[in-house]
């Protein structure tokens, strides 16, 4: 909303030295959201005066049109003689009055005018169009003022150039500050100063002889008041301070009866309707739209009506939607002059339609229709009910005053009963919320200034005025009250936690999973939780797997991702196939967040109603309704792992970097992984590794890591070889209760000894480590594998693992002797489940 200062002190009596600035300073203190002060004729100078054209001659022999205007400026000019001006524009007439800036003057953006030879002629000055003076964006022409202006009064002040525009915008709950009343009224309040509030008009009462209208739907339009004006002039032009009042407020003039409903629109923030008489037929009535129908609005769009819009209709049908635009047919006609007589050809009479549309019902017309306008804005906001009648009897009035024309004797006034909304309000509620001691007077004083009547002493009962919608519970009251009194008053104080609250055991496993990966060299990448059953058709997932059973979002931000994922690696692989085209080749990511995991069992979620707090009973039904939600942790690896330097030459990332990301999450829970060969979409067949550990006393599967499948690298545009991993948290929290076992040091010296096992080459590694671990008993501290051989020394169909098996006690310094039998209990083992060969035995 733009808010000229020069129209604000229309109502409220400024000091003269307040600036726009500072009264910007003063809204905003209150709460408004005051973006910019324009000052509007800033950098013009010099004479600018009205000038009367008195002869025109056409220059030809130009790529343009060119004419020599003689113009007389009055004594401006300092010899009292007319000036000569070269102008190129086509859209005026000897005898027009015109804006003429004289040699000397300086027009907005240092343009200077001097006189100068043009096409021939000696040009003394310039004739200005409303760009030229930034008075507005229009370009079509130069400006042409009434007649009644004499030759050489003063432009500037005339056109009101110079003056300061606050542009405020205005959030939904303010919806009154969508005019100069609302603007004004808190503009009086931040000063201290009284209200000369403009809706306060003596209204005739309704009586049978208004123009007929019949409501349809009362809970849609509670009040619908209609007057007529007849007897208008058709080429009664718009004033000169009414045009520029729109035009500062950023609306272009059309004709005077649309002019004037606009300004009533911006003054008293109510939006209105002009309806050309004529072109009616019969009562105006307020209904839905039936199935079928159709309306050209004033756009010129023809428009399918849906059951839900609100329609202003009359015998011939739909003639508008209700407080969103009019239509055509019945729409204010464009003033014309008959070029023969110079006759005046337009409307004569108008209907003024003044409503109450119910906010909702608006809102959703006009995104229905995709249509945001003046009007629509004002309604979805709210609209001061109480004003209809004296907007309509202000445009009344301005039409009389300012078209000639006569009111007539009807008023229609159609009007649904409303009770007034009251609050219960403790005196001293304010001060509990603020956490400030302002006072049942101050508390009273503040609420009666923003229009509340308030009585009772200790338990206040509050009525809100009419043009505050928002106002509906006590908080709201007692947020008038903080910002009345200044936010800057409120003292700073830091919130107190309860003692013994902190992080919980899930959150604490998140953040140190996060450090460990980010630690171990991956970079944390964070996307959308949306995906796609084509993203999941790549990754080689097929139908009937639970990956594929999704939920499709009622509303998607985007249609190529409609659905929330049920796993991590579609975003993950996304934004590593994007860095990777970027000129990022060597790559690891991770991400740990949320998958949606639904079992096709929920029970449908109940719609609530936003009147009040669900119930405990609603509230477990939405839960139940909710699909499984496990946290889960994804890393996705690509180029090399450890770059080449000094050291030798890069190690390209492998299916081992993903388990052994694996093992990191799984330690920082404390939990121990199984590693084993696998067969799961999207990773390789052959280099696929099923990732268990022990929940709740049970083998359970938490994941997968290793390579992704050719075809999956192919069909997503990825790096060769590229790897992945991905866990559930949630059960690696449950394996290993979220407790970690801090390294302990051991006074004693540590005993090792390797052994080189000879097993059948599909027996996993994992399960001869395991045997050993049983066999070695507690004296084992730690067990690692480090090489795997296969060749000319080992049997076809076998392979070679050599383990170094740590052995300590914790009390004593370990004998050659218990070591020894420590490592043939572990050998035995191994070779009792596995099948296991000591190499050179």
């Amino acid at each position: 909303m733009r808010a000229p200062l020069s129209w604000l002190r229309e109502y409220v009596d400024l000091p003269a030295e307040a600036t726009g600035r500072e009264v910007a300073e003063k809204l905003i203190a209150a709460g408004l959201e005051v973006e910019t002060v324009e000052r509007t004729g800033a950098g013009l100078t010099g004479p600018l005066v009205v000038g009367e054209v008195l002869a025109i001659e056409e220059l030809t022999g130009f790529k343009k049109p060119i004419r020599y205007c003689r113009v007389d400026v009055g004594g401006a000019g300092g010899t009292g003689e007319p000036q000569n001006i070269i102008c190129g524009a086509r859209n005026f007439a000897a005898g027009d009055k015109v804006v003429v800036a004289l040699p000397g003057a300086v027009l907005p953006g240092d343009f200077r005018i001097s006189a100068r030879k043009t096409y021939g002629r000696v040009s003394e000055g310039m004739i200005c169009s409303a760009a030229e003076l930034r008075l507005s964006e229009e370009h079509a022409g130069i400006i042409v003022l009434p007649p009644e202006y004499e030759p050489g009064t003063d432009a500037v002040a005339l056109l009101e150039i110079e003056d300061e525009v606050l542009d405020i915008a205005v959030t939904p709950d303010r919806g009154y500050c969508l005019s100069l009343r609302g603007i004004a009224r808190e503009t009086a309040t931040a000063y201290g100063l009284p209200l000369r509030d403009p809706a306060l008009l003596d209204v005739p009462a309704p009586n049978d002889e208004g123009y007929p209208v019949t409501v349809g739907d009362p809970a849609a339009c509670d009040r619908f008041t209609a007057r007529t004006v007849s007897g208008l002039r058709p080429g009664a032009r718009t004033p000169v301070w009414m045009q520029r009042r729109l035009e500062k407020a950023g609306m272009r003039t059309v004709s005077l009866p649309v002019d004037i409903t606009n300004y009533v629109m911006l003054e008293l923030g109510t939006p209105l309707h002009a309806y050309d008489r004529e072109r009616l037929d019969g009562p105006l009535g307020v209904r839905r739209a039936e199935p079928g129908e159709k309306l050209t609005t004033l756009d010129g769009v023809q428009r399918a009506l849906h059951p839900e819009d609100l329609l202003i209709t009359d015998d011939s049908g739909p003639i508008g939607l209700a407080g969103v635009m009019g239509g055509a047919h019945s729409e204010v006609r464009d003033p014309e002059q008959d070029p023969e007589t110079g006759e005046w050809r337009g409307t004569t009479e108008v209907v003024i339609e003044a409503a109450h549309f119910d906010a909702v019902t608006i809102a959703r017309t006009a995104r229905r229709h995709g249509m945001s306008t003046e009007g629509s804005r004002r309604w979805e906001r709210g609209v001061d009910p109480e004003a209809a009648a004296a907007a309509a009897q202000r445009c009344v009035d301005l039409l009389v005053l300012l078209g000639g024309g006569t009111a007539g004797p009807g008023v229609t006034g159609v009007s649904a009963p409303a009770e007034p909304v009251t609050i219960t309000l403790p005196a001293d509620h304010p001060d509990r919320v603020a956490g400030v001691t302002y006072g049942r007077e101050a508390v009273v004083r503040d609420l009666q200034e923003v229009g509340c009547e308030v009585h009772g002493t200790d338990v206040l009962t509050v009525t809100p005025p009419s043009w505050r919608p928002d106002l509906t519970d006590p908080n709201d009251l007692a947020e008038e009250v903080i910002r009345l009194q200044g936010y800057a008053a409120l003292p700073s104080t830091l919130p107190r936690p309860p003692a013994g609250r902190g992080l919980t055991r899930r959150q604490r496993l998140h953040r140190r999973v996060g450090r460990a990966l980010a630690g171990a060299g991956y970079v944390e990448a964070l996307n959308y939780p949306f995906v796609s059953q084509d993203a999941l058709a790549r990754l080689g997932i097929e139908e009937g797997d639970p990956r594929r059973r999704t939920l499709r979002l009622a509303n998607p931000l985007s249609d190529e991702e409609p659905e929330l994922r049920t796993t991590l690696l579609p975003g993950l692989l996304a934004a590593l196939r994007r860095n990777d085209g970027r000129g990022s080749h060597d790559l690891a990511l991770f991400e740990t967040g949320l998958v949606f995991r639904p079992t096709g069992q929920e029970p449908p979620a109940a719609v609530l109603p936003v009147t009040g707090r669900p119930t405990d009973e609603e509230i477990a039904g939405l839960d139940a309704a909710l699909p499984r939600q496990p946290r889960r942790v994804a890393v996705v690896l690509a180029g090399a792992r450890e770059q080449t330097g000094w050291w030798g030459g890069a190690r390209p990332a492998g299916w081992a970097d993903a388990v052994e990301a694996a093992r990191t999450v799984a330690r920082e829970a404390g939990a121990e992984l199984e590693i084993s060969a696998d067969r799961h979409a999207p990773w390789h067949p052959g280099r696929c590794a099923a990732l268990h550990t022990v929940v709740d006393g049970e083998r359970t599967l938490v994941g997968h890591a290793g390579e992704l499948h050719p075809r999956v690298i192919k069909a997503l545009a990825l790096p060769d070889r590229t790897c992945a991993m991905e866990l559930e948290l949630d059960l690696l929290e449950r394996a290993g209760q979220g407790l970690v076992t801090a390294p302990r040091i051991s006074a004693f010296p540590v005993a090792t000894q390797d052994v080189a096992l000879v097993v059948d080459a599909a027996v996993p590694a994992a399960e001869v480590a395991g045997a050993l671990r049983s066999g070695a008993g507690e004296l084992l501290e730690s067990l690692r594998l480090f090489d795997v051989y296969t060749g000319e020394q080992v049997a076809a169909g076998q392979k070679s693992l050599a383990y170094a098996l740590r052995f300590r006690a914790p009390d004593r310094t370990l004998t050659a002797e218990e070591t020894g039998a420590a490592r043939d209990a572990a050998v035995a083992a191994a070779a009792e489940r596995t099948g296991a060969v000591l190499r050179g035995a």
